[in-house]
């Protein structure tokens, strides 16, 4: 090419200097200088004539080399970025492990210099040192209920969890309250629905609903109830298990707060005695003894077994508010179970469904997502961990104990992993009326081959194993 270049720029130099030559003061000399110049100008332009044409045959040969040579040799579509690294991303430590956390990953990181609070490290391994894959930045979707300031009454107790202490639940609450044998929570309802899973010992409930029928039911420990918004309700523990009870309460509403329910003692201490003497038509001194504040949680008497609902002239409720999940046989799977309940089995639930899913060790809950539903989760016993792709490259990782709050936020690719040595089970609750999720295994089984082969570059053999039906948990390998 130096060749060519150079060959142009002689012959543009010759033809100026031919061409513009001073004219002289005779016309045989002026003839003789122009045709001496004219010839060698046309040499000099024969010559570069001669260079362009080698240099464009030379140009043209190497042109054909390369079209070959990378053509013989392109990638493959899935190679056009980095593959992917084989790097181990496994929790470093647990709760048992008696060295020292430290903020190390292969060459990544460092060690602490300063103070740190140990169990807490050792409870969040992916948090101090995050798997590789881990990228970007993602909202914390964990939540300890024994991080949340206890509420204490006589008979029991209330602690809870909302966007206050973990922001990103914003379409959903969760309260976890406790009340001895006997204990009332006191009459009361909510702007929001009520949807609760009894955790240990029953709970008695009663209601009326705005057509006045009315509803008494027992929810024992795998048990739910669901009691629409405002409708008015109470609970209270038996003594079926001396202990009383505790349970789960969860909101339709991330902003909800247990100390804004409406309670019947909190407004009749609130309502001039006149007004209440004048509305149920007796006297004013029938009304000595109630309250002057909100009770809230307070002690009672166990109710009786047989307890049966007061006699209603407009009947019963259409639909009972308590659904016996305990009562339902779960689903088996390879590496744990699930059971899953929703408005088509429990009709009045109109917007919170629930699986409730076991993993083995070494299984997990497989890759999926819930196309439109958040997933407010909790963990009922083991140990699991969960990452959540959250789309744009950012994904994180989280460690979840018993008793602890996690929280997908609709569309989020994730997965849960039992890390443990015992079974792992939680609950996966919707503000939905229907329980759905999509299977990534499904999703590629059922998808075209080829442009499965196309994005990820997998042989026949991977292809021909995935599974064009829900695993919902994947045994250990």
């Amino acid at each position: 090419m130096l060749t060519f270049s150079k060959a142009i720029l002689c012959a543009v130099l010759l033809a100026k200097y031919a061409y513009a030559a001073p004219a002289a003061s005779s016309a045989a000399p002026v003839s003789s200088a122009a045709a001496s110049v004219s010839s060698a100008a046309s040499s000099a332009f024969a010559t570069a004539s001669s260079a362009v044409s080698s240099a464009f045959a030379s140009a043209g040969s190497v042109a054909s080399d390369v079209h070959r040579s990378s053509t013989a040799s392109s990638p493959p579509a899935s190679a056009t970025v980095a593959f992917a690294s084989d790097d181990p991303n496994g929790p470093l430590w647990n709760e048992e492990s008696k060295s020292t956390p430290e903020a190390i990953r292969d060459t990544f990181g460092s060690n602490i210099l300063g103070p740190q609070n140990v169990p807490i490290a050792l409870q969040n391994p992916d948090l101090l040192a995050p798997p590789t894959t881990d990228e970007g930045s993602v909202q914390n979707a964990k939540w300890p209920f024994t991080l949340s300031h206890n509420r204490l009454q006589t008979g029991g107790w209330a602690r809870q969890q909302n966007v206050d202490v973990m922001p990103i639940a914003a379409s959903m609450a969760g309260v976890n309250m406790r009340l001895e044998a006997g204990a009332v929570r006191e009459l009361h309802w909510h702007k929001t629905a009520e949807w609760s899973y009894v955790i240990k010992g029953s709970v008695q409930v009663s209601s009326v609903n705005s057509d006045g029928q009315n509803y008494l039911g027992t929810a024992s420990a795998g048990d739910l109830w669901y009691f629409p918004p405002g409708v008015p309700h109470s609970l209270q523990a038996t003594d079926d298990d001396p202990d009383g009870s505790e349970f789960l309460l969860v909101f339709d509403d991330g902003a909800f707060s247990e100390d804004s329910t409406f309670l019947l003692t909190d407004w009749l201490a609130h309502v001039p005695k006149e007004v209440l003497a004048k509305n149920f038509k007796t006297n004013i001194a029938a009304f000595d003894h109630i309250p002057s504040r909100q009770l809230y949680i307070f002690p009672s008497a166990p109710p009786p077994d047989n307890a049966q609902a007061p006699s209603d002239p407009q009947g019963q409720v259409p639909s009972p508010f308590v659904f016996h999940m305990s009562k339902v046989n779960a689903t088996s799977l390879d590496g744990g179970s699930v059971k899953i309940v929703d408005s088509t089995t429990f009709p009045v639930a109109q917007s919170i469904a629930v699986a409730e899913v076991t993993v083995e060790p070494g299984a997990m809950r497989e890759l999926h997502w819930h196309p439109t539903q958040d997933e407010w989760t909790y963990y009922l016993e083991g140990n699991g961990r969960v990452t959540l792709f959250a789309a744009e490259s950012n994904a994180r990782t989280f460690n979840y104990d018993a008793g602890d709050v996690g929280f997908v936020p609709a569309s989020f690719g994730h997965y849960v992993e039992n890390t443990g040595n015992s079974t792992l089970r939680f609950l996966e609750i919707f503000n939905t009326d229907r329980y759905q999720d999509i299977s990534l295994n499904q999703w590629l089984a059922l998808t075209p081959p080829d442009l499965v082969k196309a994005h990820l570059d997998l042989d026949d053999e991977t292809i021909a194993h995935l599974s064009k039906t829900k695993y919902t948990v994947v045994g250990a390998a």
